[in-house]
């Protein structure tokens, strides 16, 4: 079921008049990249979208992976799969990595022109022979489907490897344009389940451009400090939905509504 949301403490909202720094997540900024109006109704007003469903299975995943990768990053060793696509590369090991990869902790920066903290929590991070971090990050799915770049989520994962590429940048450290994702495809082909699920597992490169990520946290501070409520994006379903909805609110409901 879906849970509701109760308005966010005021101490969690974001007050123009505050000189306090203010936390503000990676899903927190590609929430402003989707829909400015929803982004301002959580930041500044304590209401958020509603939650989605928990993806426990991927999160299994997740955890299952990174005690793999552990392995190699206390041995210092290249994972069978970094050596079978040829990435000459070591897990980093790093006593960060632990708060690194905590959700609300997290790699942070502060971006002192808007004064945000910004942070977000990353999966893996390998270290090539040169010293160079790569962000890697992990996804797992289930579809018969060719990989296809150009879908919609795929831009979202890429800017999420970006931010993370910035956030490491920001803490001093030489990091590699190229990052990963580790993704995991279920299978489906098999006669029965018999208790076991099987997953393709490739590595697919990106080569992260970050350029875009600090106008967007300028553009945002702009966002947060306005009074007046900005316009929703065409496409965001949650705004589409309010619209409709408040042409019905408080009004008697005779036969269909459409």
């Amino acid at each position: 079921m879906f849970s509701y949301n109760p308005p966010k403490p005021k101490k969690y909202l974001f007050d123009p008049n505050s000189s306090e720094k203010f936390k503000l997540s990676r899903t927190g900024l590609e929430s402003f990249t989707k829909c400015p109006r929803c982004f301002y109704l959580d930041k500044r007003c304590g209401i958020a979208q509603p939650p989605g469903f928990p993806f426990t299975l991927n999160s299994a995943v997740d955890h299952l992976l990174k005690k793999e990768f552990d392995i190699h990053r206390a041995k210092k060793t290249t994972h069978p799969l970094m050596a079978k696509y040829g990435i000459d590369a070591i897990p980093l090991n790093d006593t960060r990595m632990s708060d690194w990869r905590e959700n609300f902790v997290g790699v942070q920066a502060l971006h002192k022109p808007t004064n945000l903290l910004i942070f977000g929590a990353v999966d893996d991070i390998w270290v090539d022979k040169d010293k160079n971090l790569m962000v890697v990050d992990y996804k797992a799915t289930a579809t018969e489907r060719e990989t296809n770049m150009e879908d919609e989520k795929w831009g979202a994962y890429f800017r999420q490897m970006e931010i993370y590429q910035w956030l490491l940048r920001q803490n001093g450290f030489s990091v590699s344009d190229t990052g990963y994702f580790v993704y995991c495809n279920g299978r489906k082909d098999h006669e029965a389940f018999d208790g076991k699920l099987e997953f393709d597992v490739e590595i697919i490169k990106h080569t992260g451009q970050s350029d875009w990520v600090e106008k967007t946290i300028v553009d945002a501070k702009k966002c947060l400090m306005q009074d007046k409520m900005p316009e929703p994006a065409k496409d965001c379903d949650f705004c589409k939905y309010r619209e409709v909805t408040r042409k019905f609110e408080g009004k008697p409901v005779q036969g269909t509504l459409l």
